[in-house]
């Protein structure tokens, strides 16, 4: 069970003294304050029959236990052409991973185990790419060089990706400003994790190699809202083409965050579009608390590039008595107490709403010395594990001194090497602020380490595949069948009035041609038609499931059949349910199955007068709202399709 979370007064001080405030209340002059300043990432699936290099089919998923072979790999770095190696690619090695895939014949080839040199890229994904290119208003490439991104967190068993370039330099404009962007890459997806316990990572490999697109903005975002709205409008525009995948997994972002004196932290797959704001807000914060911390070590520390730890292992009476450590010693681990000189108050240090500094060093240990949870105890933690005393017997041993902060941790003999060198390098880096790294997303919106931040040095050229020129002809032809831009759409459901709540499933689903039709061809009335789509469809989709497929195209089919049998538009919203749950169900059973019947509109105006009389004797509290709502309900079976709602009102009030 979790515990539940107790502040220290440190914790309290050090968040005020920030000035860190909830995102709820925080407004554009606290952004500006701190220097907010993020950009996206933003990957999606393309919707085609094969994966990138191979012929093996795509978008077709195995279950946890489907796999018909097992491939154990162990990543080594390789030098770059500049003769370095990628400060990712050593944090990976220094775990001592071993990589499990599980590969099923359906879904993989040897060209996924890098047995097989790379087939020609798929053509139909690089059709759809330059498309959403050219609608991100990119500038195309002359020619596409594919390079290889390497990544030896086990994501892909080559130990790199494939990718390429394929637009430069475009906008999106959004509705009140221009978010810039950097370019359109064309690339190939990673493996899904299964799981990851202690020096063991395990893949499937049924989404390695799909086709996937990769839009990099600018970091011209200055708060969390702006960063969700573009990352939607980046999503809208993709889902716009109809080319592209959609559903858990489908789409996924990558969200570069800084603050003022800070530097870019990537916040690493977040999965959901409505996590942003809160994550980027907390990020924000946690790099400007970074920066009080390092202020505060380079007020207390003379010489820094000398600052170092003192370790000392623990044995018989200077072992803390605690559960949880006596379990460790009889699983023959290690028990380590570290001293941190100059560090006091600065472990219970603010960082992120319920972390505190301490935290940073206990997350770095988790992924790259891979101890496993729990493991680590400080002398500052929220809730004091060991006592004073305890922590007071082991400092003359470390040599500690006022002012100083204490960590006593546990794990295999193997594994405290790396643990000593992974605590002090965290803390060399508090004196220079903030570590360039990628970090986990969580619903709460705090997030944590996950690995270093590549740099430059994982990219080399791809030799296995030649430049591919792109003629200006073929662009041309793929520039003729695009889709209208978001912002046109936008600005033309602003002109019809729809309800802006509306707007996002509309976008979100590609609705938007299937709205555009039932106004423009079935002739129903603008407001009516988005809130059917954007409240009433909504709702449907989210609490009835059809027995078949159910294709959107069904609902102008619906439209057009109570025009050719001239019954009015409202009565849609009592067929939608029926004809949702059995999309193969003729319109005229859907009919029947709700009890519609065809009565004129004035034998319903006549059973107002009674109606209302009734509403009289109903206790209800005597308002012309109420008594509208009642009477209409009342009618409502006998009046959808027969009398407009806005007619039966107006009759209800004035007879």
């Amino acid at each position: 069970m979790q515990k539940k979370f107790k502040a220290s007064k440190n914790y309290e001080s050090t968040r005020e003294a920030i000035g860190y405030i909830p995102r709820v209340k925080a407004t554009q002059k606290d952004y500006d304050r701190i220097g907010f300043m993020s950009g996206l990432e933003v990957h999606q699936q393309l919707k085609t029959k094969h994966k990138l290099f191979c012929k093996c089919p795509a978008g077709i998923y195995q279950q946890p236990d489907e796999y018909d072979a097992e491939v154990i790999r162990h990543m080594r770095p390789t030098l770059s052409e500049l003769g370095e190696y990628d400060g990712t690619a050593l944090m990976e090695f220094k775990t001592r991973k071993e990589i499990v895939y599980h590969i099923s014949n359906d879904t993989a080839c040897t060209y996924e185990v890098d047995d097989t040199p790379p087939f020609h890229i798929d053509r139909e994904a690089l059709e759809i790419a330059i498309k959403i290119s050219l609608l991100s208003k990119l500038s195309i490439v002359g020619e596409v060089h594919i390079t290889r991104k390497q990544y030896l967190d086990g994501s892909i068993p080559t130990g790199f990706q494939r990718t390429g370039i394929i637009g430069v330099e475009g906008e999106l404009e959004l509705p009140h400003k221009k978010i810039r962007l950097i370019q359109l890459s064309l690339e190939e997806d990673s493996c899904r994790e299964v799981s990851d316990i202690g020096h063991t990572r395990v893949y499937r490999t049924d989404r390695l190699g799909m086709p996937l697109i990769e839009t990099v903005t600018y970091p011209d975002c200055v708060n969390p809202d702006e960063v969700r709205e573009t990352c939607d409008y980046i999503r809208f525009l993709n889902r716009s083409t109809g080319l592209v995948r959609t559903g858990i997994g489908a789409g996924r972002q990558d969200v570069n965050v800084s603050c003022r004196g800070g530097s870019r932290v990537e916040i690493k797959g977040v999965a959901h579009t409505k996590w942003i704001p809160e994550l980027t807000h907390n990020e924000c914060f946690r790099q400007w608390a970074l920066l009080a911390i390092r202020d505060e070590l380079k007020n207390r520390i003379e010489k820094p590039e000398n600052w170092k730890i003192k370790s000392l292992k623990l044995n018989g009476k200077l072992t803390p008595e605690h559960k949880e450590i006596d379990e460790a010693l009889k699983n023959k681990e290690k028990v380590y107490a570290v001293n941190l000189p100059g560090f006091g108050g600065l472990l219970s240090h603010f960082t992120q709403p319920g972390k505190m500094f301490a935290d940073e060093i206990k997350d770095r240990l988790k992924v790259i010395a891979c101890l496993q949870v729990p493991f680590i105890f400080t002398s500052e933690d929220f809730e004091a594990e060991i006592k004073t005393k305890e922590f007071e017997a082991i400092k003359p041993k470390l040599g500690a001194e006022d002012g100083d902060a204490q960590i006593i941790f546990w794990g295999p003999e193997e594994d405290i090497k790396t643990a000593l060198e992974t605590i002090e390098e965290r803390c060399q880096m508090a004196f220079e602020g903030i570590p360039n790294e990628t970090r986990k997303s969580f619903a709460d919106g705090t997030t944590i380490f996950e690995r270093v931040l590549p740099g430059a040095d994982r990219m080399y050229p791809d030799t296995d595949t030649a430049p591919l020129p792109l003629a200006n002809e073929y662009i041309d032809a793929l520039q003729k069948d695009l889709p209208s831009d978001i912002i046109e759409r936008y600005r033309q459901l602003k002109a019809w009035k729809v309800p802006e709540d509306t707007y996002t499933y509309i976008f979100s689903k590609n609705l938007y041609p299937v709205l555009q039709k039932l106004i423009t061809e079935m002739r129903v009335d603008p407001v009516f038609a988005g809130t059917f789509i954007g409240h009433h469809l909504k709702y449907v989709e989210g609490h009835y499931k059809p027995l078949d497929v159910f294709d959107y195209k069904i609902i102008q089919a619906m439209f057009k059949y109570l025009n050719n049998q001239k019954i009015l538009h409202n009565i849609a919203e009592k067929m939608l349910p029926v004809v949702y749950e059995h999309p193969k169900m003729d319109f005229d059973s859907v009919l029947e199955s709700i009890g519609y019947k065809k009565i004129k509109a004035s034998e319903i105006i006549s059973k107002i007068p009674f109606l209302k009389n009734k509403w009289e004797t109903t206790g209800k509290v005597k308002t012309e709202e109420n008594m509208v709502h009642w009477v209409m309900g009342e009618l409502r079976g006998q009046a959808a399709g027969n009398i407009s709602f806005e007619e039966l009102k107006k009759h209800i009030i004035h007879s």
